[in-house]
C-alpha cells in the first residue's frame, strides 16, 4: 500500500508546483481523498485536471497500491475563492 507520503510524492513530481492535502479514508492505506492546487490546471477543465492527476499515480492505483483516489483539484485563483468563502 502507498502513504500518504508517496501519494503526495507522486503527484508533485508530476506537478512541481502543486500544494497536494493527502487524506487517508479509511486507515488502511488504500482509500485516499486528494487535494490539490496547480497553477499547471489554469485553463483546464475538471475532467483533464483530474486526468493530470490520475496519470501522476498511474502505476500506484494499477498495481492496486491505491484502490480509490477522490479528488478535488483546483487553480490558485480558485483555491483562493474556496479559502475565502469557507
Amino acid at each position: 500500500m502507498a502513504s500518504p507520503n508517496q501519494v503526495e510524492s507522486m503527484i508533485k513530481a508530476a506537478l512541481p508546483d502543486a500544494e497536494v492535502q493527502i487524506q487517508d479514508l479509511t486507515g488502511g492505506g488504500d482509500h485516499y481523498q486528494a487535494v490539490v492546487v496547480s497553477s499547471a490546471f489554469e485553463g483546464k477543465t475538471l475532467v483533464q485536471q483530474h486526468q493530470m492527476v490520475y496519470r501522476a499515480v498511474g502505476t500506484a492505483m494499477s498495481t492496486e497500491e491505491i484502490h480509490a483516489l477522490a479528488l478535488k483539484t483546483y487553480t490558485p485563483e480558485s483555491w483562493a475563492q474556496t479559502s475565502q468563502s469557507a
